[in-house]
Formats: C-alpha cells, sequence, structure tokens
C-alpha cells in the first residue's frame, strides 16, 4: 500500500476508534495529526514492515508544548489483507493504550483501574494506570485467565524502574504469548524495547500451550495524576459505539 494511502488509513481508524472511547477526533492534514478535544492529539510514525500490519503512535497531550508528554506505543494487528491489519493494530492501540490516557484524564474507573503509590498492582512513587487487556488467538482462556489473576508490573517492577526516564508520565507496554517452544515476550518503556524487563517477563509462568494465544497490556505511571486536568478543554464526547468501555483488566478481551 502506497505510504499517503497507509497514513490516510490509519488515520481514519484512529478517528474511529476514539470514538468508541467517547471522544471526537478529526484529521488535521495540514499538520498530519489527528486532532482530539483542547491540546490532545494522535500522531503516526510510520512503521511499514514486512507484514504490513505495524503502527506507531503517539498520544500527545499537550500540542504546541514542547515539552508535554506524549504517550507513544507500537501495534500489530492480525488480518487478511494489509487494510485488515492495520485496522486491527489501531483498534488494539485503541483497547489496551488509548483508554489507559483516557481514563488517565477522566479518572471515573470507566476505562482502567487505579492503584495509589504502593499499592498492590502499582509501584511505589507512581500513580498507576491500568488500561484493558487485549487476549487473543487460539484456546486463550488460559492465558486469560492468567493475565486477570496476576499482576505483571510488580512482578518486574526492578527491571522497570530503572527505565522510567521522564519525570511526569511514563508508559509500559507488554506483550507475551506465542505457544509452547515458539514464544515471544516483550516490554517496552516509553516505546522502547527494554531486554532486562523482556526476559523477566518470558521468566514468569504465564500459560504456554500447544496453539497461539497472545496478551497485551498497557500501564501509565503518573508522578501527579492531576497534572494533566484540563488539557481537553471541553469535552465533546462523541457517540460510543460498540466497543466501548471494553472493561477493566479482569475483563480482558479475548478473540
Amino acid at each position: 500500500m502506497p505510504q499517503p494511502q497507509r497514513l490516510q488509513l490509519i488515520q481514519h481508524c484512529i478517528v474511529r476508534e476514539m470514538a468508541c472511547l467517547g471522544r471526537e477526533f478529526v484529521i488535521d492534514v495540514e499538520d498530519g495529526l489527528v486532532r482530539g478535544p483542547g491540546t490532545t492529539a494522535v500522531t503516526v510514525r510510520d512503521h511499514a514492515d514486512a507484514t504490513g500490519g505495524h503502527v506507531d503512535l503517539g498520544y500527545v497531550l499537550r500540542l504546541g508544548d514542547g515539552t508535554g508528554p506524549v504517550v507513544w506505543d507500537c501495534a500489530a494487528g492480525l488480518g487478511r489483507t494489509e487494510e485488515e491489519r492495520l485496522e486491527n493494530a489501531v483498534r488494539m492501540w485503541r483497547t489496551t493504550t488509548a483508554s489507559a490516557v483516557v481514563e488517565l484524564l477522566e479518572r471515573r474507573g470507566v476505562h482502567g483501574d487505579h492503584y495509589p503509590p504502593g499499592a498492590p498492582g502499582g509501584m511505589a512513587g507512581w500513580h498507576t494506570v491500568q488500561g484493558p487487556a487485549c487476549v487473543f488467538g487460539f484456546h486463550s482462556g488460559p492465558l486469560g485467565d492468567w493475565v486477570a489473576e496476576n499482576q505483571l508490573l510488580s512482578a518486574i517492577a526492578d527491571q522497570i524502574r530503572p527505565q522510567l526516564r521522564e519525570p511526569a508520565l511514563n508508559g509500559v507496554r507488554f506483550f507475551f504469548g506465542g505457544r509452547s517452544g515458539d514464544e515471544v515476550a516483550e516490554v517496552r518503556v516509553n516505546g522502547e524495547s527494554v531486554p532486562d524487563a523482556s526476559a523477566a517477563l518470558r521468566g514468569l509462568s504465564w500459560p504456554r500451550g500447544e496453539r497461539l494465544s497472545w496478551a497485551r497490556c498497557f500501564v501509565l505511571l503518573a508522578a501527579d495524576p492531576h497534572a494533566l486536568g484540563g488539557v481537553e478543554g471541553q469535552v465533546r464526547r462523541a457517540e460510543r459505539t460498540t466497543g466501548a468501555g471494553v472493561g477493566l483488566l479482569r475483563r480482558w478481551l479475548s478473540s
């Protein structure tokens, strides 16, 4: 798919998926952004690969402020065509990552779970927001149950903490699964892979079956959960569509 067409497709997917979270985003062709309410926006960084289903998305929280936080994450989608793969990648990002950001801004407990600093499931010194987990593949029930019953962040906090280099807000993404003998485990902090944390994730006792299944989770660590108040201005919430509020961590999405 030509790069301009690919970018346009991704942007239209962002608009649609953010509507699922009650947010009205519009494409800014001139700036190449998808603008949301207030000073929020989503920017796309081209990440074309052999599958055609890999996207890098940055959730901008203070557009125009060079010091404002940007929550970066990459996602990959499955599908028969490049269009399907890109659509599923953006949907995966919305389900896990964008949901966590919106929950941080709203603080209503609708799109994610909150853990005060030092609470079980969180991390000392940081307010934690856990977005919904996405578990998918074949016979994914055991993996989904394990994700719901275990606290990933706490389990590998020692490997993650040295990578929290942003003073205000850090994003941590977990992706793991596969099948026995053909496993993948990756932890990214602020969009960058962390080998030590990935190795620690691989060493956890999540179930390995004979069929392919994966789990994806995203966590935000905020120094002050109220610091970003007002970045959306007066939010005009879009009409929610099927898939809005897919649930908290224990209501993992399987397919």
